[in-house]
């Protein structure tokens, strides 16, 4: 095996081990931000649901509304398209995400439960 030969392996075998690095790409929004915004969202949107209007216009009242809520937590309308674009590539960190909603709607269902009732 000639000198040639030798740095022609050398060659093949660097580039072979140098692999390309991946960048792992973070969250635009936390986990527990996304479980915060996403609740609020819900909950916004399940009382415009309850009004007594057409859900077409329901929804052209709640489009405001959610405006109103982005701004109030300090989250760009943009950044929370980014972070659902995120979590939907990352369908176990949304499995947690829906998990931790389920599991807070949970519990602010059995609170209201448990509340007394004021009878009137």
């Amino acid at each position: 095996m000639n000198v040639r030969s030798v740095v022609i392996l050398f060659f093949f075998a660097s580039m072979i081990s140098c692999k390309k690095e991946e960048k792992k790409e973070s969250a635009p929004l936390s986990k527990d931000q996304m479980v915060d915004i996403m609740m609020k969202i819900y909950l916004a949107e399940a009382r415009s649901n309850l009004t007594p209007v057409p859900k077409d216009s329901a929804y052209k009242l709640f489009l405001p509304f959610q405006d109103s809520l982005l701004f109030r937590s300090g989250i760009a309308d943009s950044t929370l398209r980014k972070a659902y674009s995120y979590y939907l590539e990352h369908p176990a960190e949304l499995e947690l995400i829906y998990d931790a909603i389920i599991d807070s709607l949970s519990l602010r269902e059995q609170r209201m439960r448990e509340q007394p009732q004021n009878q009137n």
